[in-house]
């Protein structure tokens, strides 16, 4: 099983610190999540529809019709290939694991963003992360478009999986989703902050959805779930709001890193990535005062989630300045 973030429990056993008093930025979850609405009994009560409206909600959020509701993203980026031929799938280093190991019954070969150029001519699969997991780092569009165009030319395939892109989404490819060769992941895990919900998209063609849904089987999300989030999607008060917070937030906390000598690294309005050949030490001693970081080693460094509350913020603060 690959190390994720939010394994909360397990800091807890291992530093003998109650769940309750622990600050958790591990995870890049949007801390102010979206107000779920009270449900309706019957919800609980019947299996899911398909005319609930969930699938107009995402039409008109993400701008496609071109969809499949999902189990939240991982359970495409499980089934994705299986969908496919046997072939040669390009994917950057570093990036989210559960992608290049999904993929592991194929050839996968992991770059660095400088060698996707020249090493695309013998992939069949181009797999990125936009922006990527855990760097921060962030293709432009027309780069993204140009070498869609090389690999779906020879019958090849693009794969975006845009499970941080909500905040400032200018540059997704989900409106160009109906191109052959082009497939788009979106959750709304992040910047909704509703990964219990365990609700995604994928958004290909046709030909592609199907497949994958005969894969997946019927009532691959929850009723419950469907409901919360089309009211999620179709809230745009909601939305413009956390998209500025996030932002101030971000913007916030780069600066206090960097400020507590932990500089360099990028970051989204979700997350911030500081590398550091200290990693381990900083991630121990923040745990140490009930402060859950995500640690990588390759390359060494840290991911920092937002702080949800003024007493966390001054929390992080503090215990970055004793170590």
């Amino acid at each position: 099983m690959l190390e994720h973030g939010g394994r909360l429990r397990q800091a807890a056993r291992r530093y003998g610190i109650p769940l309750a008093e622990w600050v958790d930025l591990s995870t890049g979850i949007n801390p102010q999540a979206y107000p779920v609405p009270p449900l309706a009994p019957a919800v609980w009560q019947r299996l899911p529809e398909t005319d609930d409206g969930l699938e107009a909600a995402a039409a008109a959020y993400y701008g496609s019709p071109h969809l499949l509701p999902v189990a939240g993203s991982q359970a495409a980026i499980q089934a994705l290939p299986a969908c496919f031929s046997p072939g040669r799938v390009l994917t950057l280093a570093p990036t989210y694991a559960e992608h290049p190991h999904a993929w592991r019954a194929h050839e996968v070969r992991a770059v660095s963003a400088e060698g996707i150029a020249a090493a695309l001519g013998e992939a069949d699969i181009l797999l990125l992360v936009q922006p990527n997991n855990p760097d921060a780092q962030r293709f432009p569009r027309d780069q993204l478009l140009a070498w869609h165009a090389e690999l779906a030319a020879r019958g090849g395939c693009l794969i975006v999986d845009e499970a941080f892109i909500d905040a400032d989404p200018a540059d997704s490819l989900v409106p160009l989703s109906g191109r052959a060769g082009l497939v788009v992941l979106r959750s709304v895990g992040k910047f909704f902050g509703l990964a219990g919900a365990r609700v995604g998209f994928v958004f290909a063609e046709p030909a592609v959805l199907e497949v994958l849904a005969e894969r997946l089987g019927p009532w691959a999300v929850s009723g419950p779930a469907r409901q919360v989030t089309a009211a999620a999607l179709a809230d745009t008060v909601w939305q413009a709001e956390a998209r500025r917070c996030l932002a101030r937030d971000s913007r916030r906390l780069a600066s206090l890193l960097d400020e507590m000598g932990l500089a360099g690294g990028g970051g989204t309005a979700l997350f911030q990535w500081r590398p550091t050949p200290h990693a381990p030490a900083v991630h121990d001693a923040l745990a140490a005062k009930g402060i859950l970081t995500r640690l990588f080693d390759a390359p060494a460094g840290l991911r920092f989630g937002l702080p949800a509350s003024e007493s966390e913020w001054a929390r992080l603060a503090a215990a970055l300045a004793q170590i």
